[in-house]
């Protein structure tokens, strides 16, 4: 017994330093591991505190039931079904001018004089047939009386009837042209008066005094008259805000050169195709135009009004803040803080509110002057 007991202590000697070397190898893995990241949280620049908030006066946001709006560039366009092209249907050179771009002119007003070789041509050929209408003529009633008298056969007859008859339709058909060409059968002349088909305003100009002047065939026109008593106005609109355009609906218009007015129209058409680079359809607004203010290629924007109505928010403009091409208003936390929060601004009203149509709620409370606000915020 007296031998075994120190190979016993030796044993439990070993097993206690196995144990101590394990509790080193942890304690050592332990110290190798990463320290724990430090988390510091950036300040919220939107959150502001102010002393002495009563100096800032709140509103309330409230709701209105408005009409959906879209707004879109355009320009002032003649109504097409109202603009007659002016042509001449002979060549020839043009001996004067009456008219200019831009001129108001009535119905059958002279435009320009010319000189035509069709005309010429078509004059002579009158007088010629008138002749040979003449000469048929004798014939013809010369042989119905050598008929009546027997000397004479029926067939023959027939033939100088016919022969009559021909001419006088080359007589009609020669008159005619020269009526066609704008010539006067009274007083045949080798100028050709050019005259306006219907009252309007004279918007195209392309030939000038002496200029040549050529038929139909490929040549553009001497002029364009349109009556500018109605007028389109023709705007692109996005694919995706197509669904808030409607035939029919009020569309109300804002020029650059009258900036304080507003013209009222309707939305006549929407066109079906888009265009493949810009992903826009064209929309066509007609409106009247009966004092004449409204020209031709004149830049608009539209404001399109939805027959469909949605209850949006509204603020005192005073209350949105512009910085930097984005919209802001300041909402109410507590008793001094206040929050910057973007917004999306829809149009203005003329009572001095401005829509709202993102970023804040009916009934929450807003600072009534935000650029006061602001530049104070800053100070303190």
């Amino acid at each position: 017994m007296n031998r075994k007991f120190p190979a016993v202590i030796c044993m439990v000697a070993a097993a206690l330093g196995a144990l101590s070397s394990c509790s080193r190898g942890n304690v050592d893995a332990k110290t190798n591991d990463a320290p724990a990241t430090a988390v510091e949280r950036a300040p919220d620049l939107n959150l502001v505190s102010v002393e002495n908030p009563e100096r800032f006066p709140l509103v309330t946001v409230a709701s209105r039931r408005e009409a959906d709006q879209l707004t879109a560039n355009g320009i002032v366009a003649p109504d097409v079904s109202r603009t007659v092209p002016v042509n001449a249907l002979s060549s020839g050179r043009v001996v004067e001018i009456r008219v200019r771009l831009g001129d108001d002119v009535q119905k059958g007003q002279l435009l320009l004089t010319m000189t035509s070789p069709d005309m010429s041509q078509a004059i002579s050929d009158h007088k010629k047939f008138q002749a040979d209408e003449a000469l048929a003529k004798t014939q013809f009633e010369r042989a119905q009386d050598l008929f009546t008298h027997g000397a004479m056969a029926k067939k023959d007859v027939d033939v100088a009837e016919d022969t009559y008859n021909k001419s006088r339709i080359d007589t009609q058909t020669a008159a005619d042209r020269i009526r066609i060409l704008g010539g006067d059968l009274q007083n045949p002349s080798a100028l050709i008066e050019v005259r306006a088909p219907v009252a309007g305003t004279i918007i195209e100009q392309n030939t000038t005094a002496a200029a040549g002047v050529k038929s139909l065939d490929n040549s553009p026109n001497l002029f364009t008259i349109a009556d500018l008593s109605q007028v389109w106005v023709l705007c692109d609109v996005y694919e995706n805000n197509l669904a808030q355009v409607h035939t029919g609906d009020r569309a109300e218009i804002e020029l650059n050169a009258y900036p304080d007015r507003r013209f009222e129209g309707r939305v006549a058409n929407i066109s079906k195709l888009l265009d493949p680079n810009t992903r826009t359809a064209k929309v066509r607004i007609e409106l009247s135009n009966a004092k004449g203010i409204l020209r031709p290629n004149m830049f608009a924007v539209v404001h399109f009004v939805s027959q469909g109505f949605q209850s949006r928010a509204v603020v005192p403009a005073s209350a949105v803040l512009r910085l930097q091409d984005r919209d802001w208003v300041f909402i109410k936390l507590s008793e001094n803080q206040f929050r910057r929060t973007e917004v999306q601004a829809g149009p203005a009203h003329p009572d001095g509110m401005q829509q709202i149509l993102t970023g804040v709620r009916a009934g929450d409370q807003v600072v009534a002057n935000a650029l006061q606000f602001d530049r104070e915020a800053r100070k303190d």
